[in-house]
């Protein structure tokens, strides 16, 4: 018999779009345990996109990167003694892989449960588990998120798990009749961005409007530039982690680099197209209707080339094409 009432904590910091793929699971396990009660530990900086969840019991942000910053003693003090005064849970598990979110995992009270040595993306992250999931860390990062907390919890895993979500996120507002563009412009990294010349001209190739979506000060100046030198270009106002959400759940497609905010597409069930250069489709969950379009390039998921700036060669028309048959 299923216990009731599991105890469940999801360490999963980030970065954004991996916490986004990794929040498929919350369906999946309330799927397989109604009453259970989920906990994420994430990078205070993302706590935003899983708070008020329904299917999450509590949000509990970890202020790593301001520690960091900060280096404060006192900081570093209440973040240890908020995660050791918090209850026992029956599951914890570490789905990111890293020795900063087994730390934080282990400091929990419970069983720790994550990626075995070999397949973790920072080895020695597996000391501190107290079972292991072997699961190559080649293979589609979607996937792999999953198997690892479905296998934790004795859920058997099929790919109709993923293939049959709902949305991953509550939608806010009621999507419009409009037909718009989302274009993600920016990227954590240089070589992941397409470049804004080509997207002023794919601007001008697609039928909708397209609304250009950024999240820095550099991305913004991208963004108004590309609306300068296109006829079909707008830029957006500045939106929180949930506007950004129920903004790209309301595009009729999304078509962006390797980022989060283009991961939401997929999440959300809607179109979208994922440019890469220095990755992979890996990094996606392919669908009828959320595609990849890779450049050349040939790629090392375990030695990624952060100067492959290869992004560059795919050509805005063949962009426009697949976007055409997707609208």
């Amino acid at each position: 018999m299923k216990k009731q009432n599991l105890r469940i904590a999801i360490v999963r910091l980030s970065a954004l779009g991996d916490i986004i793929n990794t929040a498929v699971v919350l369906q999946i396990i309330h799927n397989h345990y109604p009453d259970a009660k989920i906990d994420w530990f994430v990078e205070e900086a993302f706590a935003p996109i899983l708070q008020n969840h329904p299917l999450i019991h509590e949000v509990i942000p970890i202020p790593l990167k301001r520690l960091k910053k900060t280096k404060s003693f006192t900081l570093l003090k209440e973040m240890i003694h908020t995660l050791k005064s918090r209850e026992r849970y029956d599951h914890i598990i570490d789905a990111q892989g890293l020795l900063k979110s087994a730390i934080i995992a282990a400091l929990l009270k419970g069983k720790v449960h994550g990626f075995d040595r070999s397949s973790a993306r920072e080895g020695i992250a597996s000391w501190f588990y107290e079972s292991t999931s072997s699961i190559p860390y080649e293979i589609n990062v979607i996937r792999r998120n999953v198997m690892v907390i479905t296998e934790a919890l004795k859920i058997p895993y099929t790919e109709e798990l993923i293939e049959q979500k709902k949305p991953i996120f509550p939608l806010k507002i009621a999507p419009a009749n409009d037909k718009k563009i989302a274009l993600v412009i920016g990227a954590s990294w240089a070589s992941k961005c397409y470049p804004k010349e080509q997207f002023a001209i794919l601007c001008d190739l697609l039928p909708y409007p397209c609304h250009l979506v950024w999240g820095s000060v550099s991305e913004y100046n991208d963004a108004l530039w590309i609306q300068e030198h296109s006829q079909n270009a707008v830029v957006t106002a500045k939106m929180s982690l949930s506007e950004l959400v129920d903004f790209l759940a309301c595009c009729t497609l999304t078509i962006g680099n390797d980022t989060g905010p283009t991961h939401i597409a997929w999440a959300m069930n809607r179109p979208s197209i994922t440019l890469f250069g220095p990755t992979n489709e890996r990094m996606i969950y392919p669908t009828p209707i959320n595609i990849g379009i890779k450049s050349l390039s040939q790629v090392d998921i375990l030695h990624i080339n952060r100067n492959d700036f290869s992004i560059s060669q795919i050509d805005p028309h063949l962009i426009a094409t697949k976007a055409k048959e997707l609208l």
